[in-house]
């Protein structure tokens, strides 16, 4: 949040530069948060032998409910997330509203099918979804570095063709 400025300042244009520097402050406060967020979720997973390649095969084989398990906390988590979104409308840290995004409501189409079993078999193939790449290459699992060159490969080919996918 920006401080209010004295006429002074905003006169003779050190006002700009007030501005800009407490902007990029919060900028940086801003991902310093985001940082530390996904450092303490990368120790759950770590912890929680959720990016086991071992775990991920036993969870595809169904010879162990581990996986399972922390996908429906996963999912509770994620409807609780919801139902609190819809009934309180809570607002950002920066005091702006959350969108309901009415587009989460629209029943599955042929994309989510499609992307569904992309990512799927993606995850079969590597044995770890794209989110906790940093955390393996961070473990020390260099082979992931591969993983994300790919990972990010397909992202851009996503941000070309979009506009050509169902």
């Amino acid at each position: 949040m920006n401080a209010p400025l004295d006429s002074r300042q905003a006169s003779d244009g050190r006002g700009a530069t007030a501005q800009a520097g407490q902007a990029r402050r919060d900028g940086v406060r801003e991902y310093v948060g985001y940082v530390l967020a996904g450092t303490a979720l990368g120790i759950l997973f770590m912890q929680a032998q959720v990016l086991s390649w071992f775990r991920i095969q036993e969870m595809f084989r169904f010879q162990s409910l581990h996986m399972f398990g922390i996908i429906g906390v996963a999912i509770a988590v994620a409807v609780a997330g919801r139902w609190t979104l819809t009934r309180l409308a809570p607002r950002s840290a920066a005091a702006q509203a959350i969108a309901n995004d009415a587009a989460v409501e629209a029943p599955p189409m042929a994309r989510h099918l499609l992307g569904g079993i992309v990512f799927g078999l993606g995850w079969a193939l590597l044995g770890a979804c794209p989110g906790p790449i940093f955390t393996l290459i961070g473990a020390g699992r260099t082979e992931y570095v591969v993983a994300l060159a790919a990972a990010t490969a397909g992202t851009w080919a996503y941000g070309h063709l979009q506009s050509r996918l169902p």
